[in-house]
């Protein structure tokens, strides 16, 4: 029986890398305002390849990137960096289209939903309480609770742990097939993948379902609970 939903975060639910793209250009602009002697694509290829190098969710990528280029943090360039980058997250951290509603479709239908993210804990609630977000969800895990990344089984069984239920029971939506996919898969959980948040440009996905848009888990999930009724009915 179906009754819990849980979902990745970035680019399935809010359109993440978006909004690290225009948060790190206003954040550059700033910079080269505020004395930063390089331009605007060296900036941003060194910034991104500090991204690669140390995780997307690194928070001292400009400590790193003025020490790197100047030897020194300077507090002038250092704090336009940060306002520059907040401006930018402001306008652009939003959700994608439907996904307010389909969560409240998916809670009138009784189902539990948690977050699984690889964010660090703070960045995860403060992405969810920004939106609007952090009443729909009964858990919210993320990376300090196991300490490992997804495809890694044990945020997946600490979700069900946390959720009391089988993997069975449970669907798990993500962008990512390498991750949420292969990791959802490896532990038993069924799997949805939505491409429209997809930055990889996967070929093959793996999932057992897809979805351009979110609001089509619906019938998914109205598939899943009808042939599970059926099957009641006929024993």
């Amino acid at each position: 029986m179906l009754r819990a939903v849980i979902f990745d975060l970035d680019n399935t639910l809010t359109d993440f890398m978006r909004m690290k793209r225009v948060s790190i250009e206003a954040a550059i602009e700033e910079m080269i305002d505020a004395g930063l002697p390089l331009e605007p694509g060296v900036a941003r290829k060194k910034l991104f390849d500090i991204y690669d190098r140390e995780g997307i969710e690194d928070q001292r990528v400009f400590d790193k990137f003025l020490k790197e280029e100047l030897g020194e943090i300077d507090p002038r360039i250092h704090t336009a960096a940060i306002l520059g980058y907040r401006r930018g997250r402001e306008y652009t951290l939003v959700l994608y289209p439907h996904v307010k509603k389909t969560l409240l479709d998916l809670a009138k239908r009784g189902l539990k939903l948690a977050i699984l993210s690889d964010a660090p804990r703070y960045q995860a609630w403060s992405r969810l309480c920004y939106l609007q977000l952090q009443h729909f969800f009964d858990h919210v895990i993320t990376f300090e609770d196991t300490r490992v990344r997804k495809p890694d089984p044990a945020p997946f069984m600490r979700a069900i742990e946390l959720l009391q239920m089988r993997p069975d029971e449970v669907i798990m939506v993500g962008d990512w097939p390498e991750r949420d996919m292969a990791g959802g898969r490896g532990v038993g959980i069924r799997t949805v993948y939505a491409k429209y948040g997809d930055t990889s440009g996967a070929d093959v996905s793996g999932a057992d379902y897809e979805i351009s848009d979110v609001s089509e888990l619906i019938g998914i999930v109205e598939g899943l609970m009808g042939s599970e009724e059926e099957g009641r009915g006929r024993t």
